[in-house]
């Protein structure tokens, strides 16, 4: 791992080594996982972040959908076990809250929306959670309404937004370099920020920014968020050390092999957790 200096670094190729895993080993040891995602219009996102959490070693993946989508979603998911929540917003929480009790990590956000319904689930995830949250998308939207809900958070949380959701967020980016400025966000909320683009930064609470080398602009497209959100929501439910920074660098080296045998213009998400069977191999 390079040392910058000032807290920062960059990540190589041995920070991405995954844990053995014990041949005796059952589905329960590696993690319950819940994605609450989607509406309608938005019917990729919740399925490229499930596939990819599948992908990724979850050992069960649980996808809660609005009902409006619920049987395009479990069409679309073999692996994930889908279930559709109330429009009933008191319906929806509670539906939210019992699942959580059996987790082991959340991801909210991937393709909500920004309706009533969605903004209020979303705050009484972060209010109600005990496990690791992953708060992306349409959940960072939320959040940036709502910032001091972040304060009161009693579960590790991890926001993954793009600079365009950062700059939601905060207006740290107009003053200081991208690592300063995720440092800052995680250090004065008690998070774990994964700032999205060209060398995307990882800014853990205690004050230490790494930098991943893997990526390239194929990557640039929608879905290829979804499916980061999904495996680092993976890891963190199989309790993976330093799960976050794993998922970002392999996330990266699947879209890198993805350039090297589709091209950058022509690659998908879809291709990247294909790939990812080989990148964690």
């Amino acid at each position: 791992m390079k040392d910058f200096g000032g807290g920062i670094f960059e990540l190589e190729a041995a920070d991405a080594c995954l844990p053995v895993r014990d041949e005796r080993a059952h589905k329960g040891d590696f993690g319950r996982v819940l994605i609450i995602a989607g509406s309608v219009g938005f019917t990729g996102a919740p399925t490229l972040a499930a596939h990819a959490a599948v992908r990724s070693g979850a050992g069960l993946v649980f996808l809660g959908v609005p009902e409006s989508i619920y049987a395009i979603e479990a069409v679309k998911n073999d692996e994930a076990m889908v279930f559709p929540l109330s429009p009933s917003v008191p319906d929806a929480i509670a539906q939210v809250t019992r699942r959580l009790q059996k987790c082991d990590a959340c991801l909210i956000g991937p393709g909500l929306g920004l309706t009533s319904w969605a903004r209020e689930l979303t705050y009484a995830v972060l209010e109600s959670s005990t496990v690791p949250l992953i708060i992306d998308a349409d959940g960072i939207t939320a959040v940036s309404r709502h910032i001091d809900i972040l304060d009161k958070l009693s579960c590790p949380a991890v926001l993954t937004p793009h600079e365009g959701e950062f700059a939601r967020l905060s207006d740290a980016l107009t003053r200081l370099s991208r690592e300063e400025a995720a440092m800052e966000f995680a250090a004065s909320h008690n998070v774990t920020v994964v700032l999205k683009g060209h060398r995307t930064v990882i800014a853990e609470p205690d004050g230490a920014a790494f930098v991943s080398p893997t990526g390239n602009p194929g990557m640039a497209t929608g879905g290829s968020g979804d499916v980061l959100a999904g495996m680092i929501t993976a890891f963190l439910g199989q309790r993976i050390p330093n799960a976050v920074r794993k998922a970002v660098y392999l996330h990266g080296a699947a879209g890198d092999l993805c350039a090297e045998r589709y091209g950058q213009y022509a690659m998908t998400p879809s291709d990247m957790t294909d790939l990812l069977k080989y990148v964690l191999r």
